[in-house]
């Protein structure tokens, strides 16, 4: 993630190769837009909203951050982008 090296296998980048690559994630939890009616408000009561606050009191903040955002960031070599294309989540076929 320094520009200098690839994240992948270590080989220097803009020193040893002409070109590299930025690879970015986005990890997010996936919003479905609902409805929410007057009978889904009233059915809403104080102890259910203090049940999910204790459940969040348990997470630390990264913990519960993680749940809904995170970002990675890497630099790759050449080949190492050629095979990060093939493979973007090793254990699966590639979908493109």
């Amino acid at each position: 993630m320094d520009g200098i090296s690839c994240d992948r296998c270590g080989k220097g980048l803009l020193l040893d190769e002409d070109v590299r690559y930025l690879v970015q994630i986005v990890v997010q939890a996936a919003y479905d837009p609902m409805e929410i009616s007057r009978e889904d408000l009233k059915k809403s009561n104080r102890d259910e909203w203090n049940s999910l606050l204790k459940k969040l009191e348990t997470l630390t903040e990264k913990e519960a951050q993680d749940q809904i955002h995170r970002e990675f960031r890497f630099d790759l070599c050449p080949p190492c982008q050629r095979v990060y294309l093939e493979t973007p989540l090793p254990g699966l076929s590639s979908a493109g």
